[in-house]
């Protein structure tokens, strides 16, 4: 029988390196096809076995095959990946049976989540024998990091028996507790895992690669085995490389050896440089560097990749820059061709740009791309950009189930119930593109919206849809029978009871669930999955379907599943913690899409992109912090600790980083990003991108002539497709808004209290009423003192209202309190605001009936809360000005008292005197007109502000007027004169134009952009 071995193109067998400039897949998968092309064996391709680092390295060789034979019928060598072995890779084998028999009566692994479970109920268990319990959510958490410890240790091949030989002395007290608490855990953990008849993955991937090494040790196969791509970092990995060296037809093809260091850097390289572990291989291996075969490159190889391969090697050695000056020959000048490099001012732009890059490319038919960067923010900033742009990018880590639609969908219901159905949580679950309600999605969102402007804006209803519901019937029973000024009648208040009505309905078992003291994670789990199920359904899909249907639903689905099935190991759980259970759980959990991505770009991690090749390489965020990554903080041992214990050194991650990355540097065509702020602070160059600037300056290199242009290019190109069409761009000061609209569209009807805004802030007006827009009330608004004043009014409008004429009754104090308590109960159960506002109101509620006693006798009649409107002629027709009274007396004398209840600071005399204080002036106008019905039209004889504080001093009558009558002449001529310049067309609606008067507080102040131009002196528009 033929075999590969004796095919005339595949060099010897024996350890081999692809530069790192070279495509390795390509690279290998040429010689390959060649070499088998050439034997009359039409199976001899089949008969090679090709171990590669990850299953997607794996599919991209599959693909390259396929491009090399344009297509044609192939069958393939079998490929498998190391890091991700199982039984049917291990016995598919092309020897004769019997041959090759391997021992897989291995245990299968722990499922992921189980492992978690089990982890966290064991944690908890030796948290509780210190007497400190340790909340379920914390043990979630800390089972997952406690999970890549014993990952970590048994990928290294060490036993936790070795802590009994570390000295708690040594450390200090905190880890001295921390390795008690690791002795506990780690003798009960072997016991845990023998009742589940399962296996850690970590230990089951070194056992099944044993198996195969020791498989091929007892019968050596005749076909070729090619390990290629990996550099060896895992120890059982290590020794399969090992296994494979030695067998006869066996090859070990390292990615990017670096031949160009000198044998004493070679020699001195530690653990953050990029060759450190190839150099640990090939001891392991017992090869010299300078006995390791160049893996043969297709005749038509070319590039600049040697230049930039020695540039890289130079810029990195360890420490003996002063060689750079000695090897200045061996650096060709065109070691920086093809390289640009861009610094964004912050990570937007930077991901904005790389999403230039990469819609460019595609301008080229064929061209291929891929961005490489361990950043996740950046990869799904230019994922969105790109999508933005109606172009799909392959991202090789996926997207968190947790922040997929139903992922967040799930996660938004379990935090609305845990903080009580509040209005902010419970609107984002119904704003969600999932919730339907069983209506369309249309209808149902117009429902939450209408739910959101009758019910929520305003202060927080009480805990729970039945709080809501509450709130909602409070409102419909206060609804106008005619629309009110936004246009809802009592059929939308009607109609949001009904709403709220199903939500309870729906909702009703997960409160159930949630009010008890304690309760099992599967029944929480299935009420929350049924509640969100009932909200997903539309008129015409059920929720099932809308909730499970897509590719992240289908993950989700199989996440719910699994841990039902492995939820009742944790035992009872506390309410309370189910959200940030949930969270705890959905960690780690990744939707990988397996359709719809663009076939020439992708975004890759910097392990995914090791062996892959690209017509354009864009390596971003090199910054350090990102790449290479700070450090991670071990909650489980210190730096002295994992030394001790046999841990690799954090470094020995930053050398794995490296030489990612200098196998990215080295491709062809280069762009190289970072943002100069990241998250709003200053960040770091990579060290790499300095010590590369450096050597290339000290080695008289220069860079690309075109880099610069390309860069600037780039960045143009993008904020140029960044910015909104038909926005001029913005020059010189901003300026002070003075619009004109025409008369016709100008009001007629203004309050009182609007005159004042009117004069003080004309723009105010012209945005309210003439464009009709309106402030919100906020959601989850706070009961501040502008909420504590209307209080104030209507208690004190009820207990006027219903005194009797003459003298205070006896019981007026105990009718007084009960209006307050009445007011003021929904604030009852929040001591916050009772424990302040309740002494405030007895106080201000004392002052009041002292005045009020004082005040009975020279009082006819009190009219609180009164409505009233007077008509007055102007230039372009009746202008109506309104006004709501809070008090009017007739008194015995003949005239009237016109009474303001301010709970804040009252304008001054001379504010009133002067005009800018209109309202009790124009209201006592009012008055004499006969403008406020069951109102005689009669003089003022008193204006006053009743300043209700609740302080030390409760309360104070301040005179607004010496000669009230005067004062309301005043204040209706100056009206008309307003009013008649108003008519004119030509007369702005200026922001402040008086700044020194103008108001405290505008809802339009952002529409007026007051802070832009009022810093740069005031300059008026015309």
């Amino acid at each position: 029988m033929s075999t590969v071995v004796s095919c005339e193109g595949l060099p010897p067998p024996g350890i081999y390196s692809i530069a790192a400039h070279r495509p390795f897949l390509s690279d290998l998968a040429s010689r390959i096809l060649a070499a088998t092309a050439a034997d009359d064996d039409p199976l001899a391709l089949a008969r090679v076995t090709l171990l590669l680092p990850t299953r997607r390295a794996c599919r991209t060789m599959r693909d390259i095959f396929l491009a090399l034979t344009d297509g044609a019928p192939l069958v393939l060598p079998r490929l498998v990946p190391i890091g991700d072995i199982d039984e049917d890779e291990m016995l598919l084998s092309s020897e004769p049976a019997g041959l090759l028999e391997v021992d897989v009566d291995i245990p299968p692994a722990v499922p992921e989540l189980r492992r978690r479970i089990l982890l966290a109920r064991l944690l908890q268990g030796a948290h509780g024998a210190d007497d400190r319990p340790l909340p379920v959510d914390h043990a979630m958490a800390l089972a997952g990091e406690f999970g890549r410890l014993l990952d970590q240790v048994q990928t290294e091949q060490l036993d936790f028996d070795v802590l009994e030989d570390l000295v708690p002395e040594a450390y200090a007290a905190h880890w001295q507790e921390t390795l008690n608490f690791l002795k506990i855990v780690t003798e009960t953990w072997p016991a845990v895992l023998k009742a589940e008849g399962a296996i850690d993955p970590a230990d089951r991937r070194n056992r099944l690669l044993q198996a195969r090494g020791e498989a091929w040790c007892r019968n050596p196969p005749s076909d070729p085995v090619i390990a290629a791509g990996s550099t060896g970092s895992i120890p059982a990995t290590a020794a399969l490389l090992a296994t494979v060296a030695a067998l006869p037809s066996g090859y070990v093809v390292l990615p990017g050896l670096d031949r160009v260091l000198d044998t004493d850097a070679w020699e001195a390289l530690d653990p953050g440089h990029p060759q450190f572990g190839l150099r640990q291989l090939l001891q392991r291996l017992n090869v010299a560097r300078i006995d390791v075969g160049e893996w043969p490159a297709p005749d038509d190889a070319e590039g600049d990749g040697p230049a930039r391969e020695c540039l890289v090697s130079e810029a990195l050695r360890p420490a003996t820059t002063k060689v750079w000056r000695y090897e200045r020959d061996n650096i060709a000048a065109e070691a920086l061709r093809g390289v640009v490099r861009v610094e964004a001012q912050e990570s937007h732009e930077e991901a904005g740009i790389i999403a230039t890059a990469l819609r460019e490319v595609l301008e080229t038919e064929g061209r291929t791309a891929a961005l490489v960067t361990p950043d996740r923010d950046l990869a799904r900033r230019v994922s969105a950009i790109m999508s933005r742009w109606g172009v799909e990018v392959d991202d090789s880590a996926g997207i968190p189930l947790a922040e997929t639609p139903p992922g967040i969908f799930l996660r938004l219901a379990a935090r609305m119930f845990d903080e009580g159905v509040a209005p902010v949580p419970l609107l984002s679950v119904l704003k969600h593109p999932l919730a339907c309600g069983g209506q369309s999605a249309a209808r149902f969102r117009a429902s939450a919206r209408q739910l959101e402007r009758l019910v929520l804006r305003g202060p927080r209803p009480a805990r729970g849809f039945a709080g809501l519901l509450a709130a909602a019937e409070l409102r419909r029973r206060h609804a106008p029978e005619e629309p009110d000024r936004d246009g809802a009648t009592s059929g939308d208040y009607a109609e949001v009871v009904a709403l709220v009505e199903r939500l309870a309905v729906m909702a009703a078992p997960l409160e159930a669930e949630l009010a008890a003291s304690v309760a099992t994670l599967p029944d929480l789990l299935a009420a929350h999955v049924a509640f969100c199920e009932a909200l997903a359904s539309s008129d015409e899909m059920s929720g099932a379907a809308r909730l499970w249907g897509s590719e992240a639903g289908e993950v989700l689905a199989g996440f719910v599943v699994d841990l039902l099935e492995a939820a009742a190991e944790l035992g009872p759980v506390p309410p309370g913690r189910y959200p940030a259970l949930l969270d705890a759980l959905f960690a780690g959990r990744m939707v990988r899409p397996r359709f719809g991505a663009h076939p020439r770009l992708a975004i890759l991690g910097p392990l995914e992109a090791r062996l892959q090749h690209f017509d354009v390489t864009i390596l971003g965020s090199l910054n350090e912090g990102s790449w290479p990554p700070d450090p991670s903080v071990d909650p489980w041992m210190g730096r002295t600790m994992r030394a001790d214990f046999g841990l690799p050194s954090p470094e020995r991650r930053i050398g794995l980083s490296a030489h990612d990355f200098t196998q990215a540097f080295c491709a062809g065509e280069l762009l190289l990003t970072r943002s100069v702020r990241v998250d709003g602070a200053p960040s770091m160059p990579s060290r790499w991108l300095t010590r590369l600037e450096v050597a290339g300056r000290a080695l008289d290199l220069a860079d690309d002539p075109s880099a610069a242009d390309r860069a600037h290019a780039l960045g143009e190109w993008w904020r140029a497709l960044d910015e909104p069409e038909g926005v001029p761009p913005a020059s010189g000061a901003a300026v002070r808004p003075r619009p004109r609209p025409p008369v016709e569209v100008r009001p007629r009807r203004l309050s009182v209290t609007q005159i004042e805004t009117w004069m003080r802030d004309p723009y105010a007006i012209y945005a309210r009423e003439v464009l009709h827009l309106r402030a919100l009330p906020p959601l989850d608004q706070n009961a501040d003192a502008a909420v504590y004043g209307s209080l104030i009014h209507d208690i004190l409008d009820a207990f006027l209202t219903a005194l009797p004429p003459g003298p205070l009754p006896a019981d007026a104090r105990a009718h007084l309190r009960a209006h307050g308590e009445a007011a003021l109960a929904p604030y009852r159960n929040i001591p916050a605001i009772w424990t302040f506002w309740w002494p405030r109101f007895e106080r201000i509620a004392e002052w009041v009936l002292s005045v009020e006693c004082a005040r009975r006798a020279g009082i006819i009649a009190t009219h609180t809360e009164v409505s009233g409107a007077i008509d007055i002629e102007a230039p372009s027709g009746s202008f109506r000005l309104t006004a709501r009274a809070d008090r009017i007396d007739e008194l015995t004398d003949g005239g009237v008292a016109v009474i303001d209840f301010k709970t804040g600071a009252p304008p001054t005399k001379r504010e009133v005197q002067a005009g800018f204080a209109p309202q009790l002036p124009l209201e006592a106008a009012m008055v004499a007109l006969g403008g406020f019905e069951g109102v005689p039209a009669k003089p003022a004889e008193e204006l006053a502000f009743w300043r209700l504080s609740g302080g030390r001093e409760a309360g104070e009558v301040r005179n607004a007027a010496d000669d009230p009558v005067e004062v309301a002449a005043d204040a209706i001529a100056g009206l008309k004169v307003l009013v008649a310049l108003f008519d004119d067309v030509e007369t702005a609606y200026e922001a402040r134009p008086r700044p020194e008067h103008a108001p405290a507080y505008s809802d339009y102040e952002h529409l007026a952009r007051v802070r832009e131009w009022a810093s740069g002196g005031g300059v008026v528009e015309e």
